[in-house]
């Protein structure tokens, strides 16, 4: 990592689509999704964060067990090695020690109901999830909001998406397909999806009212 981020500062490649660092981040974690390594990055970088998941809890929230479930499941399908599966996990915690620097980036989270709900790895997994959630949203530089089921079509969304506000306050979002992830760098392609997200975090229920729904799952209350 370091060698090729004094490369691309060598040859001028910094910023760009092909730098080093993407090159080394390819070669390094081949097994994840085409794009995703450049997006981790941008991301170690950003300044600010904001995230909308469906489904599953995003990386940066996740506990190690979490993760290792999820990284086990793929490697019983045998769509990855075990070594793959560390690696995958390994990443993730990489990518949450990132966030711990000074000044911190602020992390805006808003989750699908869906996340909460799907039952991953057992009650004592979801349990200590659920409990990493409660921690986060105690934070000083985070947010975080439910979409609950009824909000119906209210959701901005319908797919995952992350927007990044870069230390020099340009934009860049990150979405995946099946086949890879795409890194979109236009401005007049991101704001409109940065409207979206605000739109989408006035229509969630508050900070405290999504934390009360999350504690009301650990409790078993429906």
């Amino acid at each position: 990592m370091r060698f090729s981020r004094s490369a691309d500062r060598a040859f001028g490649t910094e910023g760009t689509v092909d730098t080093f660092e993407r090159q080394w981040r390819e070669i390094r974690h081949g097994s994840l999704l085409e794009g995703f390594p450049e997006y981790v990055g941008h991301e170690g970088r950003a300044a600010e964060i904001r995230l909308y998941e469906v489904g599953v809890i995003p990386g940066l929230l996740q506990t190690p067990e979490y993760a290792s479930v999820l990284a086990g499941s793929a490697v019983k399908r045998g769509a990855i090695t075990p070594e793959q599966a560390d690696e995958r996990v390994s990443l993730v915690a990489e990518r949450q020690a990132r966030l711990v620097r000074t000044p911190p980036p602020l992390v805006f989270v808003v989750l699908d109901e869906s996340c909460l709900r799907r039952p991953i790895g057992g009650p004592a997994v979801m349990e200590a999830q659920l409990a990493r959630l409660v921690e986060f949203a105690e934070l000083p530089n985070t947010v975080l909001h439910v979409a609950p089921f009824d909000m119906g079509e209210r959701p901005s969304f319908r797919l995952p998406i992350t927007v990044l506000t870069l230390p020099d306050r340009s934009l860049m979002s990150y979405a995946e397909s099946s086949q890879r992830g795409h890194l979109e760098r236009e401005s007049t392609s991101v704001l409109p999806i940065l409207t979206a997200y605000h739109q989408l975090q006035a229509d969630a229920p508050s900070q405290a009212a999504s934390v009360a729904m999350i504690n009301q799952l650990r409790k078993g209350t429906p």
